[in-house]
Order: structure tokens, then C-alpha cells, then sequence
């Protein structure tokens, strides 16, 4: 090896500067519930996704990201530690697993690509038509408009039900609680609201976003079939928490569905 050699190797191992990799990691305390606590995480944020590492004891599998990987979203922020809620089934953690900071706050996908699709409260496609290819992931939470930036109540929507287009008429843009027992006919109203759209020219019609939340995945089902049959889907999506899935998702629903209008 002559001396050229020898230098330029000299010179490259001068300026190699090795790259540390570094994690921020905290170690669960405590499970119950579909709330987990943890010891560690210090930098972490409210709603960021935080990742549950796999161990040889408890292997993470079968869960609800295609990836196999199961995440935690940060709810409660203390001296010591974190308290987060389980995005999917807690039963496959334990004490002394290890979680580590994703940096990334939740976010759904929110796009003209979601119309006439169901997805779960995380925005992933349930109807198996596929991923979203160019969606635009929305933050879940996020700081609202203030009174002024925010655009007048001026269109109605009609529901077309004569009492309550006459009576106590509702505007696109406002927020309007129906309550009633069970089996009162909320739902009806809902889905005669979404569909009672189909009235209105092509051009103008309104998003709908309906959000299913502890209901039966066949009573869910059949929604889905007469909104297709109708023909109002195409402006309709359809946000699924059903009774079976965990109770974070079925919190975030609605927050999930805000967020992708």
C-alpha cells in the first residue's frame, strides 16, 4: 500500500463522525382498562402516537396496524411519566414492556378520496377497496377558527321532514343534538337528513360524515347498503367504532370524523 493510499484513508476515517441513534423510551407501569402507564417518555406530547415494542415473552401480533405493530395515544401528562389509551387490544401488554416516542400526533387521512368509503376511527379503509393513495393527513386535535375567521350560518339544509324544516329549520355549518330514547328514531333522522341530499344539484351538495359508534357491525352494514343503493355514498363517509372495537377507537370517532370534514 503506497503512501497516497495510506493518507486518503487517513483523511476519510478523520472525517467519518459516527451517527448516534438515538430513542425515547419509556417502560409501562401499570394496565387496566385500555390505559396503560408509564414510566419515562418525558419529552412526550398530548396526542402524539407513542409504539409498543415487541418482547420475546409477548409477541405483538395480529393487531390492528397491518404493520403488526400496536400504538398507544398520550392522553395525561405527569412529573414521572405518561398515561396513554391502548389503540387496540390491551390484553397484549403488560408490565415492564417497553413503549418509544413516535414523534407524530395523530392524524386521519382527509380527502375527496374518503367519499363513499368506511373507515375505522383512524381513517384506515374497512370496505376493502384499498388504501388512500393521495389523502391528506388532518390532525385529530387541532386549534380551532376563532369567532371571526369562521365562515356565517347562511344555507340551509333541508332534512326533509315538514317538523323540522318548518319549526326549528338547521343551517349547514351549525351544530345541531338530537336526543330521544332508545329506539326513538335518531338514526332515521340521520340517515333520512343524508339522503334527503340527493335533492339538492350535484354541484352543491354537502359532505355527510356519518360516525357509527357502538353499534352492531350488521345494523352498520345495512346503512352502508341503503346509502349505496340510493346512490347518496358517493357525498357519504362512513366512520365504524362498532360495539367490538376497542374503547379508545370508539372515543376517537367522532373527533376522528370532525377532523376528516
Amino acid at each position: 500500500m503506497d503512501a497516497s493510499t495510506v493518507e486518503k484513508l487517513i483523511r476519510e476515517i478523520e472525517r467519518y463522525a459516527p451517527k448516534a441513534d438515538v430513542e425515547h423510551t419509556g417502560r409501562i407501569t401499570a394496565v387496566g382498562d385500555g390505559v396503560v402507564a408509564l414510566d419515562g417518555l418525558s419529552k412526550a406530547v398530548l396526542s402524539e402516537i407513542i409504539e409498543f415494542e415487541e418482547t420475546a415473552e409477548k409477541p405483538l401480533k395480529q393487531s390492528l396496524e397491518a404493520t403488526g405493530v400496536l400504538y398507544g395515544l398520550v392522553l395525561n401528562l405527569e412529573e414521572d411519566g405518561v398515561r396513554a389509551t391502548v389503540l387496540g387490544d390491551t390484553a397484549r401488554l403488560k408490565e415492564g414492556m417497553l413503549a418509544k416516542s413516535t414523534g407524530r400526533i395523530l392524524s386521519v387521512p382527509a380527502s375527496e378520496e374518503l367519499l363513499g368509503r368506511v373507515v375505522n376511527a383512524l381513517g384506515e379503509p374497512l370496505d376493502g377497496k384499498g388504501p388512500f393513495k393521495n389523502a391528506t393527513l388532518m390532525p385529530v386535535e387541532r386549534e380551532a377558527y376563532g369567532v371571526i375567521d369562521r365562515k356565517s350560518v347562511s344555507v340551509p339544509l333541508a332534512t326533509g321532514i315538514k317538523a323540522i324544516d318548518s319549526m326549528i329549520p338547521i343551517g349547514r355549518g351549525q351544530r345541531e343534538l338530537i336526543i330521544g330514547d332508545r329506539s326513538s328514531g335518531k338514526t332515521t333522522i340521520a340517515i333520512d337528513t343524508i339522503l334527503n341530499q340527493l335533492n339538492e344539484p350535484k354541484e352543491k351538495r354537502p359532505i355527510c360524515i356519518y360516525v357509527a359508534i357502538g353499534q352492531k357491525e350488521s345494523k352498520t352494514a345495512r346503512i352502508v347498503a341503503q346509502l349505496a343503493e340510493a346512490g347518496a355514498l358517493e357525498y357519504t363517509i362512513v366512520v365504524d367504532a362498532p360495539a367490538s372495537a376497542p374503547a379508545a377507537l370508539q372515543y376517537l370517532a367522532p373527533f376522528s370524523g370532525v377532523a376528516m370534514g
